[in-house]
C-alpha cells in the first residue's frame, strides 16, 4: 500500500491515478466532489473549520481501514496527514483549542484501532514536494472557484502557512518508510517523464518488500526473483522448470499485485 502526501495543488490525485494504473491496483481518492462542507469552509473557515476536519477525518479513517485490509492500493492523501490541517486551522484561529483537543482524542482512538488490523501501516509514503509558485499555478489551473485566492488575502495566508509547515510534518512522519519527489522534476504531460518517476517509486517499493529474499507467486507457479537491473528489468527463475523470466518492473509489480 502506498499513500500520497503533499500540499493542496501538489498533484496527488493525478499521481494516484497514474500510480494505481502502473501497479494494476485500486486507487482511493480524497473526498472533494462529494464533500458538502469544503466550499463552505473556504467561504467561512471559522464557522466550518472543525466540521470540515471531522468530515475528512471520518472519510480518511474509512479509507485507511479498507486500504489496510485489501493491502494493494494507492491512497490520495491519508489519515496520517490529516492532523496537520487541523493544527494549521487552530493556529489561524479557525478551530479552538477545545475543538483541537477533541479532534486529537478522536484521532488517537482511531489510530489505536488501526493497530488491530492485520496490516499495521503503509508500505511507503510518497511526498510530492512542490515550489509554492507551482502550488498556486496548479490551484489556478484546476479552476475550483472556492480555492482561488486572488481576492482573498486570508486564503492566500492559509495556503502559505500550510505550505511552510509541510517539510516539518514530513521530517516527523514515522509510520512507514517514506520518499520525497520534487514535483518540478517531472512533467505529467510527458509519458516518458511520468514513467521515469513511476519506475522510481516502484523501485523503492520493490526494495522495501525485499522480493529477492524469497519466492513470489506469478502465473500459477512460484518464481525466485534474482535481481532488478538499472533499466528496471526484473529477472526471475521458474522454480518448477528452472527457466528464466524477464519482466519490466511495471509488469512484475502488476503480476505480484494480482
Amino acid at each position: 500500500m502506498i499513500v500520497l502526501a503533499g500540499m493542496i495543488g501538489a498533484g496527488k490525485t493525478t499521481m494516484t491515478e497514474h500510480l494505481a494504473e502502473y501497479l494494476g491496483t485500486e486507487a482511493f481518492y480524497e473526498s472533494v466532489d462529494d464533500n458538502p462542507i469544503l466550499d463552505r469552509f473556504y467561504e467561512d473557515p471559522k464557522r466550518w473549520g472543525f466540521s470540515l476536519q471531522i468530515f475528512f477525518l471520518n472519510k480518511r479513517f474509512e479509507a485507511i481501514k479498507e486500504a489496510l485490509m485489501n493491502d494493494n492500493n494507492v491512497l490520495d492523501r491519508s489519515i496520517y496527514e490529516d492532523a496537520l490541517f487541523t493544527e494549521i486551522n487552530n493556529l489561524q484561529g479557525n478551530i479552538s483549542d477545545i475543538d483541537l483537543n477533541i479532534y486529537n482524542q478522536l484521532l488517537d482512538n482511531m489510530m489505536e484501532e488501526l493497530k488491530g488490523l492485520p496490516k499495521k501501516a503503509p508500505d511507503l509514503l510518497v511526498y510530492l514536494d512542490a515550489d509554492f509558485s507551482t502550488i498556486l499555478y496548479h490551484i489556478k489551473q484546476r479552476g475550483r472557484e472556492f480555492e482561488q485566492w486572488e481576492d482573498n488575502e486570508g486564503l492566500l495566508e492559509y495556503y502559505q502557512t500550510l505550505y511552510n509547515n509541510y517539510d516539518t510534518w514530513y521530517e516527523a512522519y514515522d509510520k512507514s518508510p517514506k520518499m520525497k519527489i520534487k514535483v518540478e522534476s517531472y512533467d505529467i504531460e510527458d509519458a516518458k517523464s511520468m514513467n521515469d518517476v513511476l519506475n522510481c517509486i516502484a523501485r523503492e517499493l520493490y526494495l522495501l518488500r525485499d522480493y529477492e529474499r524469497g519466492l513470489v507467486w506469478m502465473r500459477g507457479t512460484r518464481y525466485h526473483v534474482t535481481g532488478l537491473s538499472n533499466d528496471y528489468q526484473v529477472t526471475c527463475i521458474n522454480q518448477s522448470t528452472n527457466e528464466p523470466l524477464k519482466l519490466s518492473l511495471q509488469e512484475f509489480m502488476r503480476e505480484v499485485n494480482q
